[in-house]
């Protein structure tokens, strides 16, 4: 499973970084930034402790997953400006993962 293997990584992950994993595990497309904002909406909703963050990826960052940039995503997002499209912390312990498989689009 994705989430789990974020977890491995570092008890606390970016909610981008998160949003991929779920997206790979339900099998969304999770370049659309419309869907991202969905997720962190039903995060809000259901009162996960989160703290809001600046994400930058270098610009010599490729990092991609599933052909697409992680780097032009973000900017994507912040260009939205919104509470739903801004990047969190998120500390993935069991409670935190539950709640996220549970979002649904």
């Amino acid at each position: 499973m994705a989430l789990e293997e974020l977890r491995k990584k570092v008890l606390y992950q970016n909610s981008i970084e998160i949003w991929i994993g779920v997206s790979q595990e339900k099998n969304i497309d999770w370049f659309e930034t419309e869907n991202y904002k969905k997720f962190i909406g039903f995060l809000l909703k259901n009162n996960l402790k989160m703290k809001q963050m600046t994400i930058c990826f270098d610009e010599s960052d490729t990092a991609s997953y599933g052909g697409h940039s992680k780097k032009v995503f973000a900017n994507k997002l912040a260009a939205i400006n919104d509470e739903n499209s801004f990047c969190y912390s998120i500390k993935l312990n069991d409670d935190a993962i539950e709640l996220i498989r549970k979002f649904d689009l």
